[in-house]
This record gives C-alpha cells, structure tokens and sequence, in this order.
C-alpha cells in the first residue's frame, strides 16, 4: 500500500475517485434522468481499497477499518484492502458487507459538488455514466422543469459533506499544529507450517496519531483538545488501528473463497 495523496472534489475534470464523467446538473442537460434503485449498487467501490472520511465518521468507522491519514493534505481515510484494487468489504456483485459501516462519499455518489472555476461557485453534479442513472429511470431528476424531492434532498446531503469536508481540514489542521501526527507502519508477521513465527512483512505505511506526542501534550492543551470533540477523534482513529489485523483475516477468507473458482 503506498502513501498517496487522493484525488480531490476541486474540478469537474472526472478525476474525483469513482466520478467517470460528472456533469453540471441541469434540467436541459438532464431532465429526462432518473436514478433506478439497484440491488447491489456497490461495484464502483469494489475497485479501490480506501474511501475518504469526514472527522464526524471517525467513531462509527473505527468499528469496522483501519482509518488513517494520507498524502500531503493528511487526508482521513478509511482502508478497505490490502491491494490498491481490491476492496474486501465488496463482493463482485456489488453487494456491501451488511455488517460494515458505508462511508458518506460513497452514500453521496452518483452526486457531488465541485467547483466551477469560471464562477468559483460549487455546482452539484451528477455522474452520467453512473450504472443507476438512465434517461427514464424510476425516480427522476427533473419534473415540470424543477428539481423533484430526490434531486432536493442529494442536494442537501452533498452541502451537509461539504461543511463535514471542510470541519475535517480543519481537525487535520489542528493535529498538525500540534505535531500529532508521525508516519506509521502496519506489519505482519505470518506463521510457519510448524507454527513458529515467519519474517515480518510491512503491509502499509501512512500517518497516525503519536500516543506519545499526545501524552505530551500540557494539561491545557489536552483539555482543549477534550471540551471541542477533537480527543474523542484520536481515539477513535487509534482504537481504529487494530482492524489491521482483521483486514489479513478478511483477505485470507476472501483468498479461500476464490480458490475453488481459481481451480475450477
């Protein structure tokens, strides 16, 4: 796994993660669309083994991933896989594991906001190449030349992640002013046939949160940390951290399962 900065929501150009070719919505443009609703609408995560997070989806992630900061901007992600194409929270159906949390950028897709650079405004869009939407679809987009309820209420969860999106640059500012965060490693140790320990292997590098930096910190500095939710955060990124070690157990089992099939 490699350290890499994730694409960001700052251009129309299609170069948001899962976004093959988001367009500025519109009623000329898309007033003939619907979104049909999909028994396993999850394949377009399959293909990818980390989704981004906002702060505020720290707690309920932790129980099920790994959530780290990587690249430049210490971008707060969840990992979904050991592989960079992989993701062992979705089978190839597109069916999402029951029992996991689904992070909002994905519940947001196939909308998104992005900014029109002309304007410097964010414009909601919509992915036209997304595997939901289709000219007639079941709940559309578009009636008597207005935005139904659908359309209304994707438009307000996408404003809601975009403060959520700027709460987190702003807690992710905040660990770096208090030089928190330090570059980590997750490695593990396999076993041999006779049960003794094999060589290590390093399976990921990213940054995290230094337990001893934060013990450091004075006794003002951690109450402040404490009365604005942002210590709450850190534990729950840090408690995170040992879901390493079921993402092995999850690609192992995923491994045993594909093996008939390999054979077959």
């Amino acid at each position: 796994m490699q350290t890499t900065q994730l694409p960001t929501d700052a251009a129309l150009s299609g170069n948001v993660l899962f976004y093959s070719k988001p367009e500025p919505l519109s009623v000329e443009a898309h007033g003939k669309l619907g979104v049909n609703a999909l028994d396993n609408p999850y394949a377009f995560v399959g293909q990818t083994n980390m989704v981004p997070l906002t702060v505020t989806e720290f707690a309920p992630a932790a129980l099920n991933y790994p959530v780290v900061f990587l690249g430049d901007a210490r971008a707060p992600v969840a990992i979904m896989g050991l592989n960079q194409n992989t993701n062992l929270f979705v089978e190839a159906n597109g069916a999402y594991r029951a029992d996991a949390y689904l992070p909002a950028f994905v519940r947001r897709y196939p909308f998104v906001f992005a900014t029109q650079e002309d304007q410097g405004r964010m414009v909601l869009c919509i992915d036209r190449e997304a595997p939901m939407v289709s000219e007639g679809g079941e709940t559309a987009l578009f009636a008597d030349g207005k935005p139904t309820p659908f359309t209304e209420n994707a438009m307000k969860f996408c404003t809601d992640f975009e403060q959520e999106r700027r709460r987190t640059e702003s807690f992710v500012k905040l660990l770096q002013e208090h030089n928190l965060l330090t570059v980590r490693e997750f490695n593990y140790t396999p076993r041999n046939a006779d049960g003794s320990a094999g060589q290590p292997q390093k399976v990921a590098e990213f940054y995290g949160v230094s337990e001893e930096k934060l013990n450091a910190l004075s006794a003002d500095t951690f109450k402040t940390l404490r009365d604005n939710g942002a210590l709450g955060q850190i534990y729950a990124h840090l408690m995170s951290l040992q879901n390493w070690d079921r993402l092995i157990v999850a690609a192992m089992d995923r491994a045993q399962r594909e093996l008939p099939a390999a054979n077959a």
